[in-house]
């Protein structure tokens, strides 16, 4: 399923994209939205899917993947985009800038940002 980006964006939504475009999920706590990075059954919050940040060997949660966000040395981690606005990164990199999140700690940044269940 190919994933309209620029909708997203234009509707303000709140969610992951891969240094190489993939979708990475949607950021909410709703855990029975099917694009919920927080749904550990749906594509993007599986520790076994192919495009989840959480699958330690899949390209997109692998330490040793570039378009990881758990490679502390990449420089193409996952952005973050908030309401629709590109805010940072997704990065245990912690030599790429200001704004940017740890994976370890996304939980926490996006209670912070009272993003509910909705979105």
């Amino acid at each position: 399923m190919k994933v309209n980006i620029q909708n997203k964006i234009n509707n303000g939504e709140s969610f992951l994209l891969a240094n190489d475009g993939q979708y990475l999920g949607k950021l909410t706590f709703n855990r029975f939205d099917s694009e919920s990075i927080m749904n550990k059954f749906g594509d993007y919050g599986s520790r076994f899917s192919s495009v989840s940040i959480f699958n330690k060997f899949s390209n997109y949660g692998s330490k040793f993947s570039s378009l990881s966000p758990f490679n502390q040395f990449t420089s193409t981690p996952p952005i973050i985009y908030y309401k629709g606005q590109k805010i940072g990164l997704l990065t245990k990199n912690r030599f790429l800038g200001n704004g940017n999140v740890d994976p370890d700690e996304l939980t926490e940044w996006m209670k912070s940002k009272n993003i509910s269940h909705y979105g």
